[in-house]
């Protein structure tokens, strides 16, 4: 491409010459092609089309080719002519279209520092208030959530066991008891709004209405882990976690089984109690639970005030023997009571033993009765039967003069008499 000013030879795509600084025109102000193109359509619409061969281009200018043509040669030049002029065109057209992408794909001329400046602040001009508005709207949306969430609140489960405990700080105990009970029929099966109940009717020392809303939930919804949880909480409140256990041994399995934190071992006896002993035993208990207590008084080994602390082996004596024992675990809940009953019978002497034996003797003699461990004897010399009441045995008796019936009798610790036996003996005198 050249300068039309100055004859410059340019590069394609400048917009000003490089030389003499004056502006390249890109499209030329008169297209040939625009016209040919003109006429084909109008010849189309009104029937009269007339090819591309009747029209000559010559300098510019157009002329219809029906009185100047000199022959076949001058028409192909004519149809030469016009097709390089649409190659030039079109040959413009794309100089043109680069030329435009060069300057921004506007066509104008680049922009000065100055202008991009003040293109570039009205832009972020524009993003700031697109960002201000989406702002506002995000604000709006945030506090419309807000308040929608508040209001779910208020009548949620949640929020009536706030309201109920607010009433119950404020020893509003009517209004507290309302909003728990509002909460327990919406979730019949969680524990909190029991719990608050619990506390409202502690407060009022009404435990027997505590104590029977609880065992009503827990017989309506056994397969619920929380209500059982609320009725421990209740029994710990009051100091009876000894009923714990026992609502557990009741409890479904897979409930069971989600409270096994409230469970204590049971301890286990080393003693068998179904036949009873022929000599004093020794008791020893064992269990996973760090704490164990017993009684041998039949009364409760948790709640009695005679209970004793597992340390040693408990001692077994002869006759009859309840003991009864517990774990506690580390949350102070005993296990199921364990109660065992131990009979210890010492075997019983068939008689006791005494000397001399029967006969006659003609000079002093001595009376002696053999006394086992753990018996006292008693004796007769009038041919009764001895018993305790009798004569007590305490050493050697002396042979009276005559005839005399020695009867002798045992008697264990517990009261039980051994077979008699009897001696005759007859003293003479010189």
């Amino acid at each position: 491409m050249k300068c039309r000013h100055c004859g410059a030879v340019m590069p394609e795509g400048l917009l000003r010459c490089s030389r003499c600084g004056a502006d390249i025109r890109i499209v030329p102000d008169y297209n040939p092609l625009d016209d040919v193109l003109a006429a084909q359509v109008k010849g189309a619409i009104d029937g009269s089309e007339t090819p591309l061969d009747d029209y000559e281009y010559e300098d510019g200018s157009r002329q219809e080719s029906g009185s100047v043509r000199a022959g076949r040669t001058g028409y192909v030049n004519d149809r030469t002519a016009v097709r390089r002029n649409v190659e030039r065109t079109a040959n413009m057209r794309n100089s043109g279209t680069a030329a435009r992408r060069t300057s921004g794909g506007t066509g104008k001329r680049p922009m000065t520092p100055e202008q991009r400046r003040k293109q570039a602040e009205r832009k972020r001009a524009r993003k700031r208030k697109k960002r201000i508005r989406a702002l506002i709207i995000l604000a709006f949306i945030a506090i419309l959530a807000a308040v929608i969430g508040v209001v779910l609140y208020q009548f949620s489960y949640k929020g009536q066991v706030r309201k109920g405990y607010k009433y119950f700080q404020s020893r509003e105990y009517n209004e507290a008891e309302d909003y728990f009970e509002r909460a327990v029929n919406k979730k019949p099966k969680r524990a909190e709004a029991y719990k608050g109940l619990v506390e409202v009717y502690l407060a009022q020392d009404n435990t027997e209405k505590a104590e029977t809303m609880l065992l009503d939930a827990v017989d309506r919804y056994s397969d619920s882990a929380q209500v059982y949880e609320a009725c421990f909480f209740f029994y710990t409140s009051i100091k009876k976690e000894g009923e714990i256990p026992l609502l557990l041994d009741e409890a479904r399995v897979d409930v069971a089984g989600k409270l096994s934190e409230y469970s204590a071992e049971v301890p286990e006896f080393s003693l068998d109690d179904e036949e009873p002993f022929e000599d004093v035993q020794q008791l020893s208990l064992e269990s996973s639970e760090k704490i164990i207590y017993y009684t041998t008084d039949g009364s409760d080994p948790f709640y009695s005030n005679t209970r004793v602390e597992y340390k040693e082996p408990i001692q077994i004596q002869e006759g009859e023997t309840v003991v009864k024992a517990v774990s506690v675990n580390s949350k102070k809940i005993p296990s199921l009571t364990v109660t065992k009953t131990y009979t210890v019978e010492l075997p019983i002497e068939a008689a006791p033993a005494v000397s001399p034996s029967t006969g006659q003797y003609d000079e002093p003699k001595e009376i002696t009765i053999v006394v086992p461990d753990g018996y006292t004897a008693y004796y007769t010399m009038d041919s009764s039967d001895p018993t305790e009441n009798s004569e007590l045995y305490s050493g050697p008796v002396s042979m009276p003069e005559g005839s005399t019936i020695f009867k002798a009798v045992l008697i264990n610790g517990k009261g039980k008499p051994s077979g008699i036996t009897t001696r005759n003996y007859e003293r003479t005198v010189d």
